[in-house]
């Protein structure tokens, strides 16, 4: 991790993005009073375990939820490993919910982790802006691309958080504006979830 004069820093952070599969279809419908009963309901869900997890939420965007996991200086791989937990536990957490008590709905969730530029004085200011780097739009990509109700990650995701977390590889994909297409592998199961139930 670099640390500027004025508190800008570089460093390894993994980024999360989370949305609700078919959300403009599923409010198209709906009176707006239902809408932002929805969205509340399932933005304390999400933000609850992300907080728990250890990640700070950047933004919120109609049915997606970016956060960031990794800030406080340390291993990124304990990182990217929250940030995978994070991913499992949202669908656990809302598999079989119906929020605002009448809406079922399935979410996917892309993980990718690298450098960025943080700029935590952004983050008084509703964290927008706060994390800067490609690796925000991979993970929103890699969100785009994931089956319903699974986590999704890079190859720098897995690598850094392989010992904490079963993965299944997947057929790369061909993601616009990148010359190569990205590796993929979908999270199972957290490891030491595993080997307890196994005891």
């Amino acid at each position: 991790m670099t640390v500027t004069a004025n508190g800008i820093r570089r460093q390894t952070v993994t980024v999360w993005f989370v949305d609700i599969v078919g959300f403009t279809a599923l409010v198209d419908e709906m009176d707006c009073a239902d809408v932002r009963a929805l969205q509340m309901d399932y933005f304390r869900a999400v933000s609850a375990v992300v907080r728990d997890q250890g990640g700070v939420v950047e933004k919120y965007v109609g049915d997606a939820v970016m956060a960031v996991f990794g800030l406080s200086p340390g291993d990124p791989g304990e990182g990217a490993a929250a940030a995978v937990r994070a991913g499992l536990r949202v669908q656990e957490v809302l598999r079989g919910r119906h929020l605002a008590g009448r809406f079922p709905v399935s979410t996917r969730v892309g993980v990718a982790t690298g450098d960025v530029i943080v700029d935590l004085d952004t983050a008084h200011d509703g964290g927008q802006a706060m994390i800067s780097g490609s690796v925000v739009s991979t993970a929103a990509r890699l969100q785009a691309y994931a089956p319903h109700d699974t986590v999704v990650v890079c190859s720098a995701t897995r690598a850094a958080s392989d010992s904490a977390i079963a993965y299944q590889e997947l057929p790369p994909v061909a993601v616009p504006g990148k010359a190569q297409p990205v590796e993929l592998s979908r999270a199972l199961h957290p490891q030491d979830a595993r080997t307890v139930a196994l005891c």
